[in-house]
This record gives C-alpha cells, sequence and structure tokens, in this order.
C-alpha cells in the first residue's frame, strides 16, 4: 500500500504580511493512521525539499498526541524534509493520494498542473484521491474526460463559508472551499463548525476541518482494503 502525500509550497497569506503552509494536525494524524496501517507513504511538494509549516498550526494550543509524535518522530522529520518534487510523482508509483490543508494550497496546488493531472490519473486509474480542510480546494480545476469539473454532480465537503469566517480569512483567500465546490456543480455538504465530517463518494474522499483529518484517512484505508 503506497500513498503519496501532497503538501504545499506556498508560505505568504494573501498580502497580509503572514505566513501561511500546511496544517500540522491534518499531516501528522494521517500520516499515522496510514503509516501504523502498513503504508509506505512519500511525501511531495510543488518546491520539493522543506515545505512551509502555517506557525499557526504548531501554536500549543494547536498540539494533538499526533502533533507531538511527529515532532519527535526524526525518520518523520526527515521525510518532510526532503519531499519529493511533486513533478517527478508519477500517478502509477501509488495506490492513492492524500492532500492535507491549510490555506496553502489555494495558491499554489489549486492551480498546479502537475496537481491537476495527478488527480485526473489517479481517479481515472480507479485509485482514491482524498483530501481534507482547504485541500479540497486542489479539485478546482480537475476536469473528468469528457471536460466536465470532476466534482460536478459528487458529494463533497470542505472547508467551510462559516469557519473561514470565524478566522477572519474570507476576504483575504483567494477563492472560498464551499462557494467554490457548489459553483462547480458539487453536492457540498457540512457539519456544525469545527465538528469532524467526511464524505465519500467513491474514490474522491474529503473532510470539512482539522478535526476530520483522521477521518479521512480511516476512510481511505478502508477504501484500499475493500
Amino acid at each position: 500500500m503506497k500513498i503519496l502525500i501532497v503538501l504545499t509550497s506556498h508560505d505568504k497569506l494573501g498580502d497580509t504580511g503572514r505566513k501561511t503552509g500546511f496544517w500540522l494536525e491534518e499531516l501528522a494524524a494521517p500520516y499515522y493512521a496510514l503509516a501504523d496501517a502498513g503504508a509506505e507513504l512519500t511525501l511531495a511538494s510543488p518546491a520539493g525539499g522543506q515545505p512551509p509549516l502555517d506557525p499557526k498550526s504548531d501554536a500549543p494550543q494547536a498540539q494533538t498526541d499526533a502533533t507531538r509524535r511527529f515532532a519527535a518522530d526524526a525518520r518523520a522529520q526527515d521525510l518532510l524534509a526532503r519531499t519529493l518534487r511533486l513533478a517527478e510523482a508519477r500517478a502509477s508509483d501509488y495506490d492513492a493520494v492524500f492532500y492535507p490543508g491549510g490555506h496553502g494550497p489555494l495558491w499554489d496546488l489549486a492551480e498546479d498542473p502537475h496537481s491537476i493531472a495527478l488527480i485526473e490519473t489517479m481517479l481515472a486509474a480507479g485509485k482514491p484521491v482524498t483530501a481534507v480542510c482547504h485541500a479540497p480546494g486542489v479539485l478546482r480545476r480537475a476536469r473528468t474526460a469528457d471536460g466536465k469539473p470532476l466534482v460536478q454532480g459528487r458529494r463533497v465537503t470542505g472547508f467551510s463559508n462559516s469557519e473561514e469566517a470565524a478566522v477572519q480569512l474570507t476576504d483575504v483567500v483567494p477563492f472560498l472551499v464551499e462557494d467554490e465546490l457548489t459553483r462547480l456543480g458539487a453536492h457540498y455538504s457540512r457539519a456544525p463548525d469545527w465538528q469532524p465530517h467526511v464524505v465519500c463518494d467513491g474514490l474522491l474522499i474529503t473532510g470539512q476541518n482539522p478535526a476530520s483529518s483522521e477521518g479521512v484517512a480511516q476512510a481511505l484505508l478502508e477504501r484500499l482494503r475493500a
């Protein structure tokens, strides 16, 4: 069971002067859910090397058992420091792909041609594509073989408009995940803010927020074992 985890390389939170990147818990919790189940994990990012960590996700109040384990795990830290350049990743080498969130993916992965091609190729090959929190935004440019939006008519979730408003970034992000998925014709659903919510639609598995990250990983494992 080989799984590719794709992280953002984008570290600027719009024009605010603040930093962003990937959200630590959304990497750490799935990382161990998958690794402890025997998956062989490869980490990738558009730029390769060390991807930027959203500093807010590394704050004391954001820590979980998984993030503390990740911080103390020399092998995991080494993999993170040496992510594969996404352009070098081949869909044929993996059984599934997982996209952690954080705000960074809205700027780079949502528009990255290598990411778009990877998503389209994985699904066409019958392999699961999973994304949590802001990462379902990476689906916005992906298309089916007949040119329709990949999410059109599919059940999905992702970071909600009210959650974005709660973190006061509605006017900073390049697009709102909930609005964009809905605009593309997806059947978007959500739970109350910050509550776990995982949606499975065939090979497409999405989670609403950080609390959903481990659930998305468990749903991926169930799919791979089916």
